[in-house]
């Protein structure tokens, strides 16, 4: 399961709205790279899950997850942050995390 918190989902919803097309979906997967082995990767993407795909649905906001990134996420709650110099963004706090950079974009399971 990947939860997001009320910020995070307001501010996907906010994405969405900007592609114009409601029927779009949050897609979160995991590639090698990053200071730490394993990157997040987070997409407005298509809402129709692909072969193997996890899918989930919080609070109005389809999730998308392929298999093998959810081997590494499940469990993990993304949080968005609000910060007036930087703008702000997405946060993870990843249960599976052995290790996490400082910036928090990347981790080692």
């Amino acid at each position: 399961m990947i939860t997001l918190t009320a910020n995070a989902t307001q501010e996907v919803k906010k994405l969405i709205e900007k592609e114009q097309k409601p029927d779009r979906a949050l897609r979160i997967s995991v590639k090698g790279g990053g200071c730490s082995g394993l990157s997040y990767l987070l997409a407005i993407d298509e809402s129709a899950p692909k072969q193997y795909d996890q899918q989930f649905e919080q609070d109005g906001v389809k999730i998308l997850v392929d298999a093998k990134s959810h081997l590494y996420l499940d469990g993990l709650t993304i949080d968005f942050k609000r910060n007036d110099l930087m703008g702000g963004g997405f946060e993870f706090q990843n249960p599976n995390a052995k290790k996490s950079c400082g910036c928090g974009t990347s981790f080692t399971a």
